[in-house]
């Protein structure tokens, strides 16, 4: 089990770190306003093959030794992440010191030196608060990580103090399953650069790592300062980001922003209300009305002031008699125009005459309605019916005629007053009608 973990965890992990910098320069890199997820940390402190946290250590005296690391985080929400660790260096211990008890340590094996070939893991990681609740960015966080990875070492030992150090295990690299758990503290220095203090213990799933087997696991822990920087072109990180700052942050500002709306309101409703005031009730506006305080029941204009009702006119009735429609039907009787044409011939002259001076005389209206047979099509026949009344009125209007008082249609061939099969009857549809009123 052990050995096809050690196989395939490393593979995972290279993976995961070459598919998560590709992601990042995707997805925070699309967008420079948008919060960066995605960040890389460098770091370096002291290893020790001990836990602060109790149990039994199989040497008297651990000594501290230079370790360093990276990893790669993809920041979930405000508050969670997931982060891939990688660290490497060296652990060492002897028993040239008593236990703190006094006993001497009496093992078989004097002195170890464990060479860190890699040590790679994936951890949650949980910012347990913010510092300033109330800041929507603030500058410092602590937080808690737990996870599960692999550890790959090499482990020389010694029998005697000062005796040289051999391989333990034929100088195999033995890899085991480790459960690392963190604390840590992150101070924001720039807007793309944090400092990151944090302190991991490592539980082995073995007891190969110093090279003395007492059917206990191993464990080695951490401590650590390095620099993250944050990836991609977004503006500020995700991890800095406090909902509930911003969340109280909004909620100030929709306040302010009502209370500023209500004030604004209350403003043009009173400029409102002066704008429309009306003191005398005749439905005009004080600032609008010019004869301020009218009577009740007095109708106004406009301005205000009392409306003054035009005096009706009375138009005369008008009187056509017999005389004048005797003018009209001879007029139409010789009315004659060029064959399809809208040319008034001039022996229609005189009767059209005699028409102009009894619509000056007696300022009648008329109506000029030209009719056609159905010879020919539709649009050729509403065309000349029409152009031969406009043509009647044109004569007209030359000889004094008011053009105001005389209408000209054209009907074509839709309203006949004989049989269009016979020329006799085409002839007599072949008219334009003059109508007095």
């Amino acid at each position: 089990m052990k050995q096809n973990l050690s196989k395939t965890l490393p593979v995972a992990i290279a993976a995961l770190l070459i598919g998560g910098s590709v992601q990042a320069q995707d997805q925070a890199g699309t967008n420079s306003n948008q919060l960066t997820t995605w960040s890389i940390g460098l770091n370096a402190g002291v290893l020790t093959p001990l836990s602060p946290l109790g149990g039994k250590n199989d040497f008297s005296n651990s000594k501290s030794s230079l370790g360093y690391g990276l990893y790669i985080k993809k920041q979930i929400t405000p508050y969670f992440s997931l982060r891939l660790d990688g660290v490497r260096g060296k652990l060492k211990g002897d028993n040239s010191e008593n236990w703190k008890s006094g006993a001497p340590n009496t093992s078989a094996v004097n002195a170890f030196e464990t060479n860190l070939d890699y040590s790679g893991s994936l951890n949650a990681v949980v910012n347990l608060f913010n510092i300033n609740m109330f800041n929507a960015n603030s500058a410092v966080q602590l937080y808690a990580s737990a996870g599960a990875g692999l550890a790959g070492y090499k482990v020389k030992t010694s029998a005697t103090a000062g005796g040289a150090l051999v391989d333990y295990a034929g100088g195999k690299t033995i890899s085991e399953l480790i459960i690392p758990v963190g604390l840590g503290a992150k101070f924001k220095v720039a807007e793309r650069v944090n400092l990151d203090l944090g302190w991991t213990v490592n539980f082995v799933d073995g007891d190969n790592l110093d090279g003395v087997y007492r059917g206990n696991n191993d464990k080695y822990n951490y401590g650590y300062a390095g620099l993250e920087f944050a990836l991609g072109k977004g503006s500020k990180q995700l991890a800095w980001n406090n909902p509930v700052a911003l969340t109280y942050e909004e909620a100030l500002s929709a306040k302010q922003t009502a209370n500023a709306l209500k004030a604004e309101n209350d403003k043009l409703r009173a400029e409102m209300n002066d704008l429309l005031k009306d003191s005398d009730g005749d439905g005009v506006a004080d600032k609008l009305d010019k004869c301020p305080g009218t009577p009740a029941g007095i109708v106004v204009d406009g301005s205000g002031c009392p409306l003054k009702v035009p005096v009706p006119v009375i138009q005369e009735k008008v009187i056509i008699t017999e005389a004048d429609r005797k003018v009209v039907e001879e007029a139409i009787k010789n009315l004659e125009f060029d064959l399809g044409k809208a040319t008034i011939r001039a022996k229609s002259y005189p009767t059209l005459n005699r028409v102009a001076a009894l619509l000056v005389e007696k300022n009648f209206s008329l109506k000029l309605a030209g009719h056609t047979d159905n010879t020919g099509s539709m649009a050729l026949n509403m065309r000349l019916s029409k152009e031969r009344a406009e043509a009647v009125k044109a004569y007209l209007v030359s000889q004094g005629a008011n053009p105001s008082r005389i209408e000209a249609v054209g009907y074509g061939p839709n309203q006949p007053i004989a049989t269009n099969k016979t020329a006799a009857g085409r002839q007599l549809n072949r008219r334009v009608e003059f109508t007095l009123y």
